[in-house]
């Protein structure tokens, strides 16, 4: 049986968090930043994990992460 190609774009968004997750970094950060506030802008700096719906699909995507 073949290997699985690694999709290369879900593996330069997305990193394995200690406990088997995903991690993501949160979207709207990068432009339009004037109208943020400050809290908002610092809360988008955080990372977070990925929803419980989307891990399997982010399996197939990374077998070897």
């Amino acid at each position: 049986m073949p290997k699985i190609k690694t999709n290369r774009a879900a593996a330069k968004r997305f990193r394995k968090a200690g406990s088997g997750k995903f991690k993501r970094n949160k979207a709207y950060a990068s432009h339009l930043l004037g109208h943020k506030s400050p809290k908002r802008k610092r809360n988008l700096r955080q990372s977070s994990l990925v929803d419980a719906t989307n891990q399997g699909a982010l399996k197939r995507l990374l077998p070897y992460l």
